[in-house]
C-alpha cells in the first residue's frame, strides 16, 4: 500500500469535514433565519379543539379562530405537541404570560403540531391547564405555512397582521413580555 498517497486522500478528505464540523460547533443552533418576521403573517382559520380556562378569552371547541378576524390586536401563535419535551418547560410561563398581557389586548393560541387531539387535551390536563385556546391544524398546514422547523415555535404577530418576532424552542414569561412590551409600545407610535 502506498502510504504516502493514503495519507494524501484521508487529509484531502478529512480535513474539509473537520473545518465544516468545527465550523458548525461555533454556530447557535437557536439562530435560525426566519424570512417571516417584518412579513404578513399567513392567514389561518382554524377550529378550537381546547377552550383554555381564561373566562375573558375562552372559545368553544369547535369555533374557527381566524386571524383575519383578530387584526388590530396583537396575537401570539405557539406551536406545540404532547410529545415535546422542551413544550413543557415553556408551558407554565406561555399560561402566566397570557393572563398578564391579556387586559392589554393580547391574544394567545396555540396550535397543536403533528399530534392528536385527543393526546393534546390529556397533555393539557396532565399541565394543570392552559389559559389560553388551542387550535387543530390537520395535515399541519398552518406549521407549513409559517415554515416551522420543530416545536415549540412561538410567533407574535403585530395589530397590522405583520410578524413581530419568532421564539425558537421554549419561550420565558419574562422574554415573551419584553417583546410583546415592544410590539404593544411600537404599535402605538
Amino acid at each position: 500500500m502506498d502510504w504516502k498517497r493514503a495519507f494524501t486522500v484521508t487529509a484531502l478528505v478529512g480535513v474539509p469535514i473537520i473545518a465544516l464540523l468545527s465550523y458548525g460547533m461555533t454556530r447557535n443552533p437557536r439562530d435560525i433565519p426566519s424570512p417571516l418576521p417584518g412579513k404578513p403573517a399567513p392567514a389561518f382559520a382554524r377550529p378550537v379543539f381546547a377552550i383554555g380556562d381564561d373566562s375573558v378569552q375562552r372559545r368553544n371547541v369547535g369555533d374557527t379562530v381566524d386571524l383575519g378576524d383578530l387584526k388590530g390586536q396583537v396575537v401570539v401563535l405557539n406551536f406545540w405537541a404532547s410529545w415535546c419535551l422542551a413544550c413543557r418547560d415553556e408551558h407554565a410561563d406561555l399560561s402566566a404570560a397570557s393572563k398578564a398581557l391579556h387586559a392589554r389586548g393580547v391574544r394567545f393560541y396555540g396550535m397543536l403540531y403533528n399530534d392528536k387531539e385527543a393526546n393534546g387535551l390529556q397533555w393539557i390536563e396532565q399541565m394543570g391547564g392552559q389559559a389560553y385556546p388551542s387550535l387543530s391544524d390537520p395535515a399541519a398546514r398552518t406549521a407549513i405555512d409559517y415554515g416551522l422547523y420543530g416545536v415549540p415555535e412561538t410567533f407574535v404577530i403585530d395589530g397590522n397582521g405583520r410578524i413581530a418576532h419568532k421564539f425558537i424552542g421554549p419561550v420565558t414569561e419574562a422574554a415573551m413580555i419584553k417583546v410583546v412590551d415592544s410590539v404593544l409600545t411600537a404599535g402605538t407610535k
